[in-house]
């Protein structure tokens, strides 16, 4: 016992050591409530290509507003021009059309209503897509800024999409396509069940026809874009290639969670990529947890093997790629008990004393961003290099579990290039639909 008791003050002197020079170089950050000096403060990444903005969990008010003042600094300052979030891509484009002051699709979907609609369909979000719509107001078409969704889920409003295009632009490619997709039409609803019929091998997978179909699409380019003049006919692809990934990822998560996450994310980055090569001089800022945007190799993720957006971005685009971190130490958030449960607001337990949320909280600075890309820095650096603790809240949260639930172990200053911190925070609101009363009808979130 007496030497458990020695290695856990060796540790706290360690942590102590840690705060102190983490508070040396802390910058504390104005009010996210004046917008335009808190996005200011990050002028210092307007040079980078991609900038990558985490968040600690799914459901805090204060990451989604800082990531929306520093996201309008960017696009208003800086040109960049595509707002990439973790969501599903055809319910972003409706935002990505109503932002754009295009046609939102005419579908009786509406956005963000699949679990967990407050993730997206939230105040914080509405603002900020209220605040793209009129900043892209005052720019021609193709200078205006894009609101996308990376994500794979989106299997049967996916398959939707591509037989509406085809149905508009050729209609004997949309009965074929019918024929290819009618593989997954039992499953469609609930494609968690066309993985385990494959498993257990009462289905054959339908990769290849889904490949086929993507490929006809492809092959037949220069006729559709003849037709729509290219913005369509990218929403058909990249549905299409939705359709494909969804079903090999609903196939392989039960082989294992590794193989799924990875799948996962190869689709967000190479989306991503998409993206930046569609127009000239593209500059993109991602939304998405710190466990996407984080490089994962610094991280127990990575030490088993899988990979993220954020590592991805590293190798392909060196210091063009800035990863940024978003933490916090206790407050409440938006979250459930389980999948498909309802959302609750919940306590946030403060952190444990060997995770770096600590060092960040005993600081004492509150709201603070710690950045140590430049040189010069080798303390702070040393400092975040100790393999410890850090802390998940994805849309589940179970503070019972906590420790076994949420923490893993990473190294904080090759997994970000900066964090921003917040000590207190609160949980995001979801909308209502009376809170939609008085918008056009073309309102994306459909309320």
């Amino acid at each position: 016992m007496a030497r458990l008791s020695w290695k856990q003050n060796e540790n706290d002197v360690s942590i102590r050591e840690a705060v102190d020079i983490v508070r040396e170089h802390g910058e504390p950050l104005p009010p996210i409530g004046d917008a335009e000096a808190f996005g200011a403060v990050f002028d210092r990444f307007a040079d980078a290509k991609v900038v990558l903005l985490g968040e600690a969990t799914h459901g805090t008010s204060e990451f989604y507003r800082a990531r929306a003042a520093i996201t309008r600094r960017l696009i208003e300052k800086h040109g960049f021009n595509i707002v990439a979030v973790e969501a599903d891509w055809p319910d972003a484009a409706r935002i990505d059309a109503y932002v754009r002051h295009r046609q939102v699709p005419d579908t009786d979907d509406t956005a963000f209503e699949r679990f967990p609609t407050w993730m997206w369909r939230n105040e914080e979000v509405y603002d900020f897509v209220n605040w793209m719509r009129d900043h892209n107001k005052e720019h021609p078409e193709k200078d205006r800024a894009e609101f996308r969704g990376l994500d794979v889920y989106s299997l049967n409003s996916s398959i939707r999409s591509v037989l509406d295009y085809l149905d508009k632009v050729d209609p004997v490619a949309a009965k074929e396509a019918r024929g290819r997709y009618g593989c997954l039409s039992p499953w469609q609803s609930d494609p968690a069940r066309y993985g385990r019929a494959v498993l257990a091998g009462q289905k054959k997978p339908c990769d290849e026809a889904l490949l086929r179909q993507l490929q006809e699409i492809l092959d037949k380019r220069m006729d559709y874009l003849k037709a729509d003049g290219g913005e369509d006919f990218f929403d058909a692809v990249q549905n299409a290639k939705i359709v494909h990934a969804a079903a090999h990822y609903y196939r392989i998560m039960y082989e294992g969670a590794t193989e799924s996450w990875n799948l996962r994310d190869r689709h967000m980055f190479e989306t991503l990529q998409s993206l930046l090569a569609r127009r000239d001089n593209a500059k993109a800022v991602v939304w998405a947890h710190n466990s996407h945007i984080g490089n994962a190799s610094a991280t127990a993720m990575g030490w088993q093997g899988e990979f993220n957006i954020g590592e991805l971005c590293r190798t392909a685009y060196k210091s063009e790629a800035v990863l940024i971190g978003f933490g916090t130490d206790r407050g409440m958030v938006a979250a459930a008990d389980d999948w498909d449960s309802p959302m609750q607001v919940k306590n946030v337990l403060s952190a444990r004393p060997d995770s770096y949320e600590r060092i960040f909280r005993d600081t004492g600075l509150g709201c603070f961003l710690t950045d140590w890309r430049e040189n010069g820095q080798a303390d702070l650096i040393g400092a975040l290099s100790r393999p410890r603790l850090e802390r998940a809240i994805s849309v589940i949260y179970r503070p019972d579990t906590e420790l076994y639930s949420h923490y893993f172990e990473a190294v904080m200053a090759k997994q970000f290039d900066a964090l921003i911190w917040f000590d207190e925070t609160r949980a995001v609101k979801p909308l209502t639909h009376a809170h939609g009363k008085g918008m056009p009808e073309t309102y994306p979130f459909g309320l």
